[in-house]
């Protein structure tokens, strides 16, 4: 680096020339202290000098030093110089000073196409892309031919599809196309307005094409998922002499991590090792997350251990890679190697590392990470925070949710959705829907589909239909209605709340259904007790050409289940393994096992239950014992009994049916050991309850409590006698 005394600085020609050397090579910090090093000497600043400073101001996100430097210009005199003045233009656009700019432009006397193009860039950044239009039709009635830049600078704020077209004609009308820097920015836009198709006709057009131009169209096809385009361009790539970049490779490798295509990843990989781009740190978390993406945890953990000074990008990747894959206690573990070599954390490090307390529901574990980086001194931006609050949700401590909220300056729509869904998920849905009302009404945040989700979800649990209904208005208004995920959402809360042909109303009009909607019909109408609905509704799933995943096979069994439709359950079970490749994990089994105790086959669902469970489940003896129980199967009640106290329960439910099990058999000494043991481990059985919403109040009812308003008693009470005259 070049110091200010190093030299013979003698006059103001002398620093001009230090200066504009500094500032050619980016060291702006350098370029004031010269400054400063020049006034100290009693030499004044001329025309040469402030287009240098001005640039420093900008680049180092200086605003006030700029405005003191602009009120030299003035006191100097310069204002007119057409330099400085353009100089001026871009300093204030840089910090969205709109009026300063267009001030300074109006006043010049003489403005040539920089000028033009300086106001014109200011514009079209700040997103005010019709008055840069306007600009650049007076700048063209004054007589001065735009240049490439000035199409540049128009298409830097460019959003809208019609706009891009305009300026794509006014590129061709200017000649401007044959400039490869101006077709790839048209390129480029094409791939952001989700015109991919356009962008595929202007690049096979282009006369010129540079790595920029070819990186722009996979990335392209890589944001729409189409993995055989990219393939395409590869080897036209090679039949044309040019090799893939790092660019290219992270593009490739995120569509096949997207698609899980590990086949397709490996090939990538192969072909990243043969050019030499495996030691490139963006190809190598491009690696790691494809492979995490395709649930290659091993593969990922061979890559990360490859790189010789980790930094924290790639320990973040590693981290929120393995908590997508649901491996929380791997993250922490990587968190801790981290740790050990001393890296810094990062915002986006923290955030995953939270979650992934969240993800284990450790309410300590996430505390102490908390206060591990308050200790350091971290800084808690808003995506850590939102982290944060997510975690105490989570954990069931909304007070601690909500302090973090109010504490902070910037909320993103990220911190309203999770203060709304902690609350939502915790069964506080009026603070949840005061929160949504503060969301909608006093900030500028629109509501979105994880809004509309949660608090749908809440309301399915609470049985709130009239605050669904609600709910589902304020969807349609927002015009997020065509979002699967919210609609999946709707018809599994009308389902919840009764309304069955609403929720197939809702379930109709998903213009993309996927197995999560078609599995929430079928468990719906199983539940209410239409199986043979349910199974209409499967035999039209297979009819759309869709194929079943293990989601729709634990809806179908479930309503076979609930509808004492045994052999067919039996017969879609087989089907399953049979005819679809899919092997049934522990809920498909204990689906059947389920299955057969409705059915009184208890002694069948205990032979299927010996021979399908690898490990031992209490949740499914306790189903063959509550059917051993009602069915007197004693035999078999006795040695479930045996098989449920060697598993030592920790759940208050099952030490109670143990004692009613014992009771049917006349072994009292063994109800007293039951009772006896559950008090030990301190354990309560919450009595069964029930709740009903009405005019948005929701009401809740427990067995055997006498709580409730003696109208609501005598209610029941006399619904009690009917039900025992029908029997």
């Amino acid at each position: 680096m070049i110091k200010p005394s190093s030299l013979l600085l003698n006059s103001t020609k002398t620093f001009n020339s230090l200066i504009n050397h500094l500032s050619s090579h980016g060291d702006h910090h350098q370029v004031l202290s010269t400054f400063s090093f020049m006034l100290a000497n009693r030499f004044l600043p001329d025309a040469f000098t402030f287009p240098s400073l001005l640039k420093a101001c900008a680049s180092l996100q200086l605003p006030s030093f700029g405005l003191t430097i602009h009120q030299q210009v003035l006191v100097n005199g310069l204002s007119s110089d057409s330099y400085i003045s353009s100089s001026l233009v871009n300093l204030y656009a840089k910090f969205g000073f709109l009026d300063h700019a267009r001030k300074v432009f109006d006043e010049m006397r003489e403005r040539d196409v920089v000028h033009w193009t300086a106001m014109i860039g200011c514009y079209s950044r700040a997103g005010f892309v019709g008055e840069a239009f306007s600009l650049v039709n007076k700048m063209r009635f004054q007589g001065i031919k735009p240049g490439p830049v000035t199409l540049l600078e128009m298409l830097s704020g460019v959003k809208e599809i019609t706009e891009l077209q305009c300026l794509h004609a006014f590129a061709v009308v200017h000649g401007f196309d044959c400039d490869v820097t101006v077709t790839n920015s048209v390129l480029n836009l094409y791939c952001k307005c989700d015109c991919v198709g356009d962008a595929k006709v202007l690049f096979d057009q282009m006369k010129r094409r540079d790595m920029v131009s070819w990186n722009t169209m996979v990335a392209g096809f890589a944001f729409v998922g189409d993995m055989s385009e990219i393939l395409k361009l590869l080897y036209k790539m090679r039949d044309d002499g040019l090799r893939p970049d790092h660019q290219t490779f992270g593009a490739s490798l995120s569509v096949s991590g997207t698609m899980c295509d590990l086949d397709l990843g490996r090939m990538l990989h192969c072909q990243i090792v043969k050019t030499g781009f495996d030691v490139d740190m963006h190809v190598r978390t491009a690696l790691m997350t494809m492979y995490l993406k395709c649930g290659e945890e091993e593969a990922s953990f061979r890559v990360l251990e490859m790189i010789p000074e980790k930094d924290v990008v790639c320990w973040t990747v590693m981290i929120s890679g393995l908590v997508w894959l649901g491996k929380a206690e791997k993250a922490m573990n990587v968190f801790g190697e981290m740790l050990h070599s001393g890296t810094e954390l990062s915002s986006e490090a923290i955030a995953s590392v939270v979650a992934a307390c969240a993800q284990l529901g450790s309410l300590d574990l996430g505390a102490s990470v908390h206060g591990y980086v308050l200790r350091k001194g971290y800084k808690l931006d808003t995506l850590a925070l939102n982290s944060l609050i997510t975690m105490y949700a989570k954990c069931g401590r909304l007070d601690k949710s909500l302090a973090l909220f109010e504490q902070m300056n910037e909320r993103d729509l990220v911190s309203w959705n999770a203060i709304i869904s902690g609350h939502a998920q915790n069964g506080d849905l009026g603070n949840a829907l005061l929160l949504f009302k503060e969301m909608k009404f006093k900030t500028a945040h629109r509501v979105d589909s994880l809004t509309a989700v949660s608090l749908i979800q809440a309301c399915s649990s609470a049985g709130a239909l009239r605050v669904g209904r609600l709910i589902h208005c304020v969807v349609v208004r927002s015009f997020i209605r065509t979002c699967t995920l919210v609609d999946t959402a709707l018809v599994d809360m009308y389902l919840k709340c009764g309304y069955l042909e609403v929720a197939r109303r809702c379930f109709d009009s998903i213009s993309r259904k996927d197995c999560v909607a078609w599995g929430t019909l079928i468990a719906g109408y199983g539940f209410h007790g239409k199986g043979e609905t349910a199974m209409e509704v499967y035999s039209e799933f297979l009819r759309s050409g869709m194929v079943p995943n293990h989601l729709i096979f634990l809806a179908v069994l479930s309503s076979c289940s609930h509808n004492g439709m045994v052999q067919h359950g039996l017969e879609i079970f087989t089907s399953m393994v049979r005819d679809f490749g899919i092997e049934p994990n522990h809920e498909h089994l204990a689906c059947v096992v389920d299955l057969l105790c409705r059915a009184k086959r208890v002694e069948e669902a205990f032979k299927f239950y010996k021979e399908s469970f690898t490990t031992p489940s209490i949740d499914v003896l306790g189903i063959i014992l509550d059917a051993c129980r009602a069915n007197g199967k004693t035999e078999v009640e006795d040695v479930v009994c045996r098989d449920m106290i060697e598993l030592k329960p920790v759940d208050a439910g099952h030490y109670v049916r143990l004692a009613h099990s014992f009771a049917t058999m006349k072994r009292w000494d063994d109800v007293s050991d039951s009772w006896k043991q559950m008090k030990s481990l301190g354990l309560k059985k919450l009595p069964g309850w029930s709740k009903i919403e009405m005019n948005g109040r929701t009401t809740t009812f427990f067995m055997s409590h006498t709580s409730h308003s003696d109208e609501t008693a005598s209610v029941l009470k006399l619904l009690n006698k009917e039900m025992k005259r029908i029997k």
